[in-house]
């Protein structure tokens, strides 16, 4: 399965709202409308990552009201970088 169409098959749903497999991370993502995704923890180690995590850090600080980790991108950019995971 195509890693574009396992992160659209993690956005939320009432039913999986808990459920985050052991070795994820929740992440929102969105400018107007958040979306959760269920990334693996060791995208955050990626050096191309770092960026998102740092402009959540630079817009939200550590607090992050969702519950998860926010990052103020827009969800089609999110989607083509961590697509660009599963080509490298």
């Amino acid at each position: 399965m195509a890693i574009r169409q396992i992160l659209r098959r993690s956005l939320s749903s009432e039913r999986r709202a808990a459920e985050v497999p052991k070795g994820h991370v929740v992440v929102y993502v969105g400018e107007d409308e958040m979306k959760r995704f269920v990334i693996p923890v060791s995208y955050l180690n990626h050096p191309s990552f770092q960026e998102f995590l740092f402009q959540a850090e630079e817009e939200f600080g550590f607090n992050h009201p969702m519950g998860g980790l926010t990052i103020p991108c827009s969800e089609d950019l999110f989607v083509d970088f961590i697509s660009s995971f599963g080509r490298r």
